[in-house]
């Protein structure tokens, strides 16, 4: 499906979830009031009761939009579409519930019960026949015209799979081998109907067909290239400009800039609040280190961060004082491929092993969250003597800020092995979001709190 009708399919998806959380809205109103309960239910007296349904739709559309699930109703599982209604579901109304003590209103609990029940049920059995209602747009409004030009019997089968794929009626105009496009696309432009000509060529015939683009580019004619002969499978492609340049970019992580200021913000208010609440505790792991070894309370220790920045790292000392320079005789023992990690490393001390095992020897990196060197969540900071070992593919792992706790973090921890690391880090860039960080700090907590994972 093209990107622009999928923007409809989407808009669609979000009007339906509207109407029908208001349907569902208003069955719960209607029959809490039926029901001979104890406490009389009526309308609320502090605010009418369109603002709570208005805030309620507000609510169930938000959700969809921010849990992305407009994206792929189209596509999804069942079990995917199940899932995502029933979080989307409970999410709505625990922020029902916010929006109820934020105004000082008065709600019932079973008519939030039935709001769950009902909006839940609603939304599944619309959705599970999405696919089946995507199918019947094709019928509605005229039919989008389509050339492709390349390889016949490939772009025969590429725009067969165009007309099979979009929502919307999509008609194959033509299929013009590239080696005719010159002699025949002016007539083809001139006698027929074209919304649109997608180029499937040999990137070396480029240049031979800027006559063509500049046809389509005057006739105003849209145009789309497929890019399969550039080497960028990981990499998001947009156009750019600089001054009056135009660059086709190639972005290798994440590039939503609004919601990477949001993630920082985050980081900057949670770290803040972290080091405030952890002090006193803080003061007093200190103090438990400084009695119970020689050496300093906090370790430092070149990392490197954001695309091989280096920088200052922070950790309460859980080892003793030489450690580093006991490292070469322990290489031995390493488990790891690449990193160096010691199962029930000697080196550690008595409060270093209780610290390590709790993640609390990890506390002080809050204070480099603030200064920006770290995220809460991203991959975990190297060394440089690491990273120089990596493969080339490893390297891409460096193209977002390093964090306090990762994807790998809440799946086994030190179980895993380095390349199982690597490949979660990859994972964690290609489908980062403010809601997978969110994901990963929530399942951090119990993890960190059980121990579990950690040598």
């Amino acid at each position: 499906m093209f990107a622009h009708q999928r923007k409809r399919v989407e808009l669609l998806f979000a009007v339906a979830d509207g109407l029908l959380t208001g349907v569902a809205f208003a069955a719960a109103y209607y029959t809490r009031r039926g029901l001979a309960l104890g406490r009389q239910f009526y309308e609320l007296h502090d605010a009418p009761i369109e603002m709570l349904l208005v805030a309620s739709i507000a609510i169930w559309v938000t959700l969809g939009f921010w849990s992305r699930i407009y994206e792929h109703l189209s596509s999804a599982s069942l079990a995917r579409i199940a899932s995502s209604t029933l979080r989307q579901c409970v999410l709505g109304t625990a922020s029902v519930v916010l929006f109820e003590y934020a105004a000082h209103l008065d709600l019932s609990r079973p008519f939030l019960a039935l709001l769950f029940g009902y909006t839940l049920m609603l939304l599944l059995a619309f959705r599970l026949n999405a696919v089946r209602m995507v199918r019947a747009f094709r019928g509605f409004g005229p039919p989008y015209h389509v050339v492709v030009v390349g390889p016949t019997p490939e772009s025969e089968r590429y725009g067969r799979s165009l007309v099979e794929g979009s929502a919307f009626r999509v008609e194959l105009t033509a299929v013009v081998p590239e080696n005719e496009c010159v002699a025949r696309l002016p007539r083809l432009l001139e006698q027929q109907v074209v919304d649109e000509i997608i180029f499937r060529i040999d990137s070396r015939r480029l240049t031979e067909l800027e006559e063509i683009f500049e046809l389509c580019d005057e006739e105003g004619v849209r145009t789309r290239l497929a890019l399969d002969f550039l080497p960028h499978a990981n990499s998001e492609i947009s156009l750019d400009y600089v001054g009056e340049e135009r660059l086709l970019t190639f972005t290798g992580g994440p590039s939503d800039d609004l919601s990477l200021i949001v993630k920082r913000l985050i980081d900057v208010l949670v770290s803040s609040a972290a080091l405030i609440v952890l002090a006193p505790a803080m003061l007093l792991v200190a103090a438990l280190i400084r009695l119970t070894s020689r050496g300093p309370v906090i370790f430092r220790q070149l990392r490197c961060g954001l695309n091989g920045r280096r920088f200052v790292f922070y950790k309460f000392r859980s080892m003793v004082e030489n450690a580093e320079a006991l490292q070469a005789d322990l290489a031995h023992l390493n488990c790891k491929q690449t990193a160096f990690k010691i199962p029930e490393d000697p080196r550690l001390t008595p409060v270093g092993r209780w610290l390590r095992k709790f993640s609390i020897d990890e506390w002080p990196q809050f204070f480099n969250v603030l200064k920006g060197d770290m995220s809460l969540v991203g991959p975990r900071p190297p060394v440089p003597q690491e990273v120089e070992r990596y493969q080339r593919w490893q390297r891409r792992r460096l193209r977002m800020r390093p964090g306090l706790t990762c994807l790998w973090a809440i799946r086994g921890r030190d179980h895993l092995d380095f390349d199982s690391w690597m490949r979660m880090d990859m994972e964690y860039i290609d489908r980062w979001s403010l809601r997978l960080d969110f994901e990963i700090l929530l399942r951090s907590v119990p993890q960190v709190m059980s121990g579990q994972g950690a040598h």
